[in-house]
């Protein structure tokens, strides 16, 4: 991060400097550490009141922080933090709202179907998933356990059902075993 001071009435030693620009080079690189960005340090004194300003431009953003102290490390500390917290808000925004995820490649054969071509080793090595939708929009009318047994019968590895008698969503597995499990909600 490049900083450049502007001292009304302050002069900053080199060991100030060195400290504040280790201050400064955590905000550089909460911002980005590719892109050199500059910022704007205006330190000023009012009766025994320092006060710090700090400036960034971040993808046309403009960051600023002030603070104001009766010391002038405080001062610019508080507007360190400000700008700190700025930045922070600003990279999440653009970090979540301007990227989009890469799709996958199966997500991209959905929205533009390929060509068919017939490739047969790579058929049989990945299998393709299905999602089935049940018609959870139809009335159904609630069931005993019984009738879920029976309705498991029809060659179904399970049943979700309402119960009849406790109004609860229940789901019945068959076991490998041949017996059943009844899972309760």
């Amino acid at each position: 991060m490049k900083i450049t001071y502007t001292g009304r009435q302050v002069e900053l030693k080199p060991a100030e400097l060195k400290k504040l620009e280790a201050r400064f080079a955590k905000i550089g690189k909460l911002l980005d550490g590719r892109r050199e960005v500059e910022a704007h340090v205006i330190l000023s004194i009012e009766r025994h009141l320092h006060q710090a300003e700090a400036t960034v431009n971040y993808y046309g953003h403009q960051l600023a922080g002030e603070g104001s102290s009766t010391d002038l490390f405080m001062a610019i500390h508080s507007a360190a933090e400000k700008l700190e917290k700025q930045a922070v808000k600003a990279r999440t925004k653009w970090r979540d709202n301007r990227r989009t995820p890469r799709k996958s490649a199966s997500e991209a054969e959905i929205e533009a179907p390929a060509p068919e071509v017939e490739v047969e080793a790579e058929e049989e090595t990945t299998p393709e998933r299905r999602v089935f939708h049940v018609g959870h929009h139809k009335k159904r009318k609630p069931m005993t356990l019984e009738e879920a047994v029976l309705e498991m019968e029809k060659k179904h590895d399970y049943v979700v059902y309402r119960d009849s008698e406790t109004d609860r969503v229940q789901v019945l597995v068959r076991r490998p075993d041949g017996n059943f499990d009844l899972v309760e909600g």
